[in-house]
């Protein structure tokens, strides 16, 4: 099956206000398979989102204090540190507490989706996902943040290290 991204619809809000005047919202996408990560990014910078890619939970933390994401797309099964795992740590510090993440996993066990909601995730996408969802979910994310935090951004504390 082919699906195209969706084309941006009459609803759509200036993404830019989430952000700095002038910066597309950042997206930090999260995923240990290659193929993914860049399917992912093609369908968020299509639509006008700064794509960042980490490939497993500890290159996400590392990635943090540069990129300043407003929005992080997360798998949960990866090498070094899971996406659970990462998850918790995210929570676990003042300065990312808030942060949407949006789990994108083959992880859709029941237990999974709980641990998921147990730990604050902001949307669940089961893979193989529609990627006009996908999209539709990170920018709802990102309105969501947008609307909940100041537009001033701050440099993350790293006690999620």
């Amino acid at each position: 099956m082919t699906t195209t991204p969706s084309s941006p619809s009459d609803d759509t809000v200036d993404l830019r206000s989430s952000a700095e005047p002038g910066r597309r919202p950042r997206v930090l996408v999260v995923d240990d398979n290659d193929v993914i990560r860049q399917l992912i990014a093609v369908n968020l910078e299509l639509e006008g989102f700064e794509v960042h890619l980490a490939e497993d939970g500890m290159d996400c933390l590392a990635r943090l204090e540069t990129v300043l994401p407003d929005v992080i797309t997360l798998d949960v099964v990866m090498p070094q540190l899971d996406g659970f795992a990462t998850l918790a740590r995210l929570r676990g510090a003042a300065a990312t507490k808030g942060l949407p993440v949006v789990m994108v996993t083959a992880c859709a066990q029941e237990s999974d989706l709980a641990r998921g909601r147990e730990l604050g995730v902001q949307a669940y996408l089961t893979k193989p996902f529609d990627p006009a969802e996908l999209v539709r979910t990170v920018r709802s994310a990102v309105l969501s943040r947008a609307s909940a935090f100041s537009a001033s951004t701050s440099r993350p504390d790293d006690s999620y290290k």
